[in-house]
């Protein structure tokens, strides 16, 4: 029976001598009355190994999106750094005076980010290899990837939200639509503007202006579709001290995000197509009329660590499924390469559960004595460097970059952050003042802990271990 979450049971580690948590992070829990036992740390030397910490720390919790860290680390050993996805094109028919007499068939492996700019760079290198017109139709293969029934409204009822983005093969801008809104106030309307823009995605504009400042949850805008998600419907009141204000949200399948992007961005490259799309699976071997390489994947997982995005994490989850175990990828082969690769690498622990590999998850779960092991573990391989430049520098970028600013923590901390409701985690390296690099992870699963009390535990126990 196929489970939703892998349990790897590995070999149990030497028990940590529990600490006193110090004083600094106890005055932090204690003015939010939130109990000590909520929270889980580790903080190991990564030179010498020896802890400097330990509180709660074989208690497994969730760990919200610091789970990325294992699924990205097992991508770098196994994948290696420069790895790439592709995306290959075939001209289904003879080509003459650029003119395609058949089809164009587009096949994904799974590139995580074959975003709009990079999608348009596709589109000049197919137009320069000699096609301007296309007579048939857009053949979408995304097969590589077997993701099976996904409902995007299972995790919070948010089917809309870029983050519940089911994995595709094919995947394009995350199959999400940037939509700005400005106020026109001489019409007393909103005009409403999609990026990238989608001829096959309607959009239902019934939005008024309301005389007030720029604020209010989505600046007052509800957002609704029908069953398709090829209609989207805006309504309510946009303040009109907005000046302008853009909402990120998904739209359309995936093979009618693809489709109506190729078009649009065809079109605007000069070039002519006027068929439909269809999707199927590519038969036979023929040669490739070219094949579009990925960002290498030190540049992915960066973008997956700093920015926390979870399609990406995702994406590289069915990846490893597809190049380790074989085709189709999935999110069980995922879970098992990952569990198979803790196992081989003597990374003792007591369990972990991986579901997504993103942490967008209730599930998922581990222990701060794992993720420190592991940490410990990546400090001494060879792609070190890679792996620690991907996590957000702290006051610096990524989810950290308003965290940290003008202190001396600033730039002294590569970490990698995590949030649901009622979860708030951080997990990284840090070098104190001394000059000693430490591992350090903590964990805090608590009712309402992510609504600011998690990250000022965070900020107390990063200063207390700069000091060491």
């Amino acid at each position: 029976m196929i489970r939703l979450t892998t349990v790897l049971v590995l070999l149990a580690g030497t028990a940590l001598a529990e600490s006193t948590l110090p004083v600094s992070v106890q005055s932090a829990l204690n003015a939010r009355n939130v109990p000590h036992d909520s929270l889980s740390v580790s903080v190991v030397d990564v030179n010498t190994g020896k802890s400097l910490l330990q509180w709660q720390s074989e208690q497994p919790r969730n760990p919200a999106s610091t789970i990325k860290l294992v699924t990205t680390l097992v991508a770098l050993d196994l994948l290696g750094p420069t790895y790439r996805w592709r995306t290959d094109v075939f001209a289904l028919g003879e080509i003459e005076n650029g003119r395609l007499d058949g089809d164009l068939l587009l096949k994904g492996y799974g590139d995580p980010y074959l975003v709009t700019e990079r999608v348009w760079q596709l589109v000049q290198q197919i137009q320069q290899a000699g096609i301007r017109e296309i007579a048939g139709d857009l053949v979408l293969d995304d097969s590589w990837f077997d993701v099976g029934e996904y409902d995007p409204a299972a995790f919070d009822r948010q089917p809309l939200r870029a983050y519940n983005v089911a994995p595709n093969a094919l995947m394009m801008n995350f199959k999400v639509v940037r939509y700005w809104f400005e106020p026109d106030h001489g019409a007393g309307a909103v005009n409403v503007r999609l990026e990238p823009p989608l001829d096959n995605l309607q959009v239902d504009n019934r939005l008024g202006l309301a005389a007030h400042s720029c604020r209010g949850f989505q600046r007052g805008i509800t957002i609704s579709s029908n069953e398709k998600v090829d209609e989207i419907t805006f309504s309510g009141k946009f303040p009109s001290g907005c000046k302008r204000y853009a909402m990120d949200r998904t739209a359309l399948s995936h093979n009618e995000f693809v489709y109506g992007l190729f078009r649009t961005l065809w079109r605007d490259s000069g070039g002519t197509f006027n068929g439909g799309f269809r999707n199927a699976v590519m038969a036979g071997d023929p040669d490739a009329l070219l094949s579009f390489a990925s960002l290498p994947l030190t540049d992915t997982i960066s973008r997956v660590n700093k920015h926390s995005n979870n399609v990406m994490a995702r994406q590289l989850l069915y990846t490893l499924g597809a190049e380790i175990n074989g085709v189709p990828g999935t999110e069980e082969g995922g879970r098992e390469v990952i569990s198979n690769w803790l196992e081989s690498n003597g990374l003792a622990s007591t369990r972990i559960s991986i579901d997504n590999g993103a942490g967008l998850s209730r599930t998922t779960r581990t222990s701060t004595a794992d993720m420190a092991r592991m940490l410990q573990f990546a400090w001494q391989q060879p792609y070190m460097p890679e792996y620690l430049s991907s996590m957000s520098l702290s006051g610096l970028d990524g989810t950290l970059r308003r965290r940290f600013v003008g202190s001396s923590l600033a730039g002294k901390a590569h970490m990698k952050t995590g949030s649901l409701d009622h979860v708030t985690a951080i997990a990284g390296y840090l070098q104190a003042r001394s000059g000693r690099r430490f591992a350090i992870v903590a964990m805090q699963n608590y009712a309402d802990i992510h609504r600011g009390p998690g990250e000022e535990v965070q900020e107390a126990l990063l200063r207390w271990v700069y000091e060491q």
